[in-house]
């Protein structure tokens, strides 16, 4: 690996790095790198600033290089400059929505996901925690009929003699809140899937989580319970008329977030992706599925778009040995389920979506056959 030449690093610059604890338990600094901007750093790169933490990229401020001329002594001392740009791995992401979401996140305010299904909404949360070394924690709101099903549910047991008992069951998000009291030092992110599709009343339960009372009720203790300062709010929702079972969030409820739009991938990033997952399969064939999907999602007439997840499963179809050798005419079968079978109807029925869906199909294909 390529390393940086001492003359190269400079006080004042800004670099990065990503920290980790330092082995010798008796230094002044806590934590050490060994890396800068990707390269070797030649020498040890140590730390004490307590905004850093271990395992989290981070642009840091050269202060000082000691012993400059001695390759065997010396250190860099560095101290934070700002949080490293998003590097999402396997997501992608808007640059603009990018940042906003680095600024949410480093605020601590709530957000809002708002976009299609199957855009990447839980895959980029994921990530995100990871890239900046947060808990993950998820809860489907789509099991919620009442408020205190957040966070406790009542599950049926039978006792020793036969009897039913009733237990309350903490949820993820009340043992994550619980357990974020216990250590302050480590950052929760809570994310609250599929928001709209519990009831209102039941959401009204989370709107002192949200604001700045910062407090649930525990129903298991009977009592209020304070949400620490390491805990962050991230809700997922579906709007449109595609969606059923959904129930609208009214303006108190929106205005506990910050809302950012997401979309599905450009073709060309959705290509990227989808290359680097299945190697196997041939760039033509990936990129006639991300052009056939792209056609879907602009469809307007269909009232919804088509998840990365129906571009993914059709690839493991057709990287598939019992799938070999078919072309053109193999991508079509598989298109009757993978994109097809998402929309009503079916694939023959020209008067339905999911045979509307099949004459896009039909179109891109032969487009391409004559291009």
């Amino acid at each position: 690996m390529a390393k940086l030449d001492v003359d190269m690093v400079k006080v004042g610059q800004v670099r990065e790095a990503t920290f980790f604890p330092n082995p010798h338990a008796d230094s002044p600094f806590p934590l050490r790198a060994t890396h800068l901007d990707g390269l070797r750093a030649p020498k040890v790169v140590l730390t004490d600033d307590a905004r850093i933490q271990a395992g989290v990229p981070v642009m840091v401020r050269v202060e000082e290089v000691t012993k400059p001329k001695r390759d065997d002594r010396g250190i860099i001392r560095v101290a934070y400059a700002r949080p490293a740009p998003f590097r999402l791995e396997g997501v992608w992401l808007d640059p603009m929505v990018a940042r906003k979401l680095q600024v949410l996140l480093e605020s601590g305010l709530n957000i809002l996901l708002d976009g299609p299904q199957g855009c990447g909404k839980t895959t980029l949360v994921r990530a995100v925690c990871d890239q900046l070394g947060m808990r993950f924690v998820f809860f489907n709101c789509g099991a919620v009929i009442e408020a205190t099903d957040f966070f406790a549910t009542i599950q049926v047991r039978a006792s020793e003699s036969g009897a039913p008992v009733t237990d309350f069951v903490k949820t993820d998000v009340l043992e994550a809140l619980e357990e974020a009291r216990e250590t302050p030092d480590e950052r929760f992110l809570v994310f609250l899937d599929e928001l709209n599709r519990c009831p209102e009343s039941a959401r009204n339960a989370l709107m002192p989580a949200l604001d700045a009372t910062r407090r649930v009720f525990h129903p298991i203790e009977n009592r209020f319970l304070a949400i620490p300062d390491n805990v962050q709010f991230v809700a997922a929702v579906n709007r449109g008329r595609a969606f059923s079972a959904t129930f609208g969030l009214d303006a108190a409820q929106l205005d506990r977030f910050a809302p950012l739009q997401m979309g599905y991938l450009p073709p060309a990033e959705e290509v990227k992706l989808l290359r680097r997952r299945h190697p196997d399969l041939g760039r033509e064939t990936i990129e006639t599925l991300v052009a056939i999907a792209d056609a879907v999602r602009g469809a307007r007439e269909l009232g919804q778009g088509l998840s990365v997840r129906a571009t993914e499963e059709a690839c493991l179809y057709l990287a598939h040995p019992l799938m070999e050798g078919g072309g053109e005419r193999m991508i079509a079968e598989v298109l009757k389920s993978s994109f097809c079978g998402r929309f009503d109807g079916r694939w023959d029925d020209v008067t339905s979506d999911a045979g509307a869906v099949w004459a896009l199909v039909e179109r891109v294909l032969r487009d391409r056959r004559e291009s």
